[in-house]
């Protein structure tokens, strides 16, 4: 059962919001029909900032629940109504590859971002990203956004991720324990949150290169003071990555 929110159109009055809003209830029952459509989402955000703010508070939160239920069920399983940043920046994260601007956080080519068709984000491949000290912290890592042939830089893998209660993981408390410097200039793309810097931090481990199929060193990674971590890695060609994947196989009967 939805619970209505009072809030007013602040645009201006030739905004056609003067003349009344649909009930929450109807706008929740057109976005279920239309399968909670992310691209119709945004754009009835733009419309005014009543709309927004039941997008944000109501429409981004469903299409969450829609498009990784057990994930979602998971994140809120310590009783929380809500998710670290917003749930329309957890909506962006799942299906939007931020990938790099030319003066960005990643010292690579220039790759812009885009959207995903499809994604999967596992708790398991999560646990490869995180140094033993941090094992018990629940991060979902999605599969490598794939941009081959990028000149100089070969195959670059871009990835992204999210963790369960960071205000009280391990990561985040090693993080300010080293005194892991914010980037100066940018930020979160999913929700402007300040970064901090993991491979600075000495944060990330060789499992991460090996889950990846990536070389040794490559990868790079940010996490941002709301949890949101995005990252990329100069991948190894296919037939490298096959033996790493080969390796770690061994590696579990060492």
């Amino acid at each position: 059962m939805l619970v209505p929110k009072q809030s007013r159109c602040t645009h201006s009055a030739a905004c056609v919001c003067i003349k009344g809003h649909l009930s929450e209830d109807a706008i929740f029952l057109v976005f279920e029909h239309l399968n909670w459509n992310p691209r119709l989402i945004a754009l009835m955000s733009c419309v005014c900032k009543w709309f927004d703010e039941i997008a944000k508070r109501i429409l981004w939160k469903e299409f969450c629940r829609t498009r990784a239920p057990k994930m979602m069920l998971d994140l809120q399983s310590c009783g929380s109504h809500s998710v670290d940043g917003n749930w329309k920046a957890l909506g962006k994260l799942l299906i939007y590859c931020s990938g790099c601007s030319q003066r960005g956080l990643f010292n690579i080519t220039c790759v812009p971002g885009h959207f995903v068709h499809r994604t999967r984000f596992s708790r398991t491949s999560g646990k490869s990203f995180l140094i033993p000290q941090c094992r018990t912290d629940v991060l979902y890592v999605c599969d490598p956004c794939e941009h081959l042939d990028q000149g100089d830089d070969g195959d670059v893998g871009f990835f992204r991720g999210v963790f369960k209660s960071f205000s009280a993981s391990k990561v985040r408390k090693m993080l300010i324990e080293r005194q892991a410097k914010l980037h100066s200039t940018e930020a979160c793309p999913y929700c402007k949150a300040k970064l901090w810097n993991m491979l600075q931090a000495k944060m990330i481990p060789r499992s991460a290169c090996i889950r990846l199929g990536a070389y040794d060193d490559s990868v790079e990674c940010y996490v941002c003071l709301n949890g949101h971590m995005l990252g990329t890695s100069s991948l190894l060609p296919l037939s490298d990555s096959d033996e790493a994947s080969d390796f770690e196989q061994c590696s579990k009967f060492d």
